[in-house]
């Protein structure tokens, strides 16, 4: 079985996906995908520079990340052209190795946040969207990117409401607690799933 995780920024979907792969769940991250299709020498990473500009190069060649965040968060029709240039790649990708992974575990984890943006439902048997209130994802995220609450809420803004992703979810996680919380809610359901198939 593959379980999508996704959810809002900084809702703690990582916290989520590491207890996951400590039950003993494979995991495979849509993030680590994204980052290997943009290796340095890569044609997608010169597609990249070709369209955003030579500034979300870093000196080494690599990808200066946040300096990419800073464009596509600002420009919606950014935004849009790296979902086109990155998502065709990233789910070639995701389609072999969740293949390959689901042939030899039980249960997959694919952690990969923009799952319904990048119209990847088809690739999982479920989907789990971990939550958390508007004031945990804020602080969360303030702390995490050291960025000010207007940028955090542009952010936020940005993606897909929780509330939609909720609406599409088999399970959801409240993660606005502490970790003690959101593990009991991980074995729970990590046990549903394992006795369901």
């Amino acid at each position: 079985m593959v379980l999508g995780i996704t959810g809002g920024i900084a809702t703690g979907k990582s916290s989520v996906v590491r207890i996951f792969h400590q039950l003993g769940a494979v995991v495979l991250s849509a993030d680590e995908l994204a980052r290997e299709v943009v290796e340095p020498g890569s044609p997608l990473l010169a597609r990249l520079a070709e369209r955003f500009g030579a500034t979300v190069l870093r000196e080494d060649g690599g990808l200066d990340r946040p300096a990419l965040a800073a464009v596509i968060f600002a420009d919606p029709r950014a935004r849009r052209d790296l979902d086109g240039i990155m998502h065709p790649a990233i789910a070639a990708l995701a389609e072999t190795r969740l293949r390959e992974l689901s042939a030899r575990a039980p249960l997959v984890v694919y952690e990969a946040p923009l799952l319904f943006e990048a119209g990847a439902e088809g690739r999982v048997d479920a989907i789990l969207v971990v939550t958390a209130d508007e004031a945990t994802q804020l602080r969360r995220l303030m702390a995490r990117d050291g960025i000010d609450e207007a940028a955090a809420r542009a952010r936020i803004a940005a993606q897909m409401p929780l509330a939609e992703k909720v609406r599409r979810a088999d399970y959801v996680i409240d993660n606005s607690g502490d970790s003690e919380a959101a593990e009991q809610a991980v074995r729970a359901l990590f046990t549903r799933l394992r006795e369901a198939h």
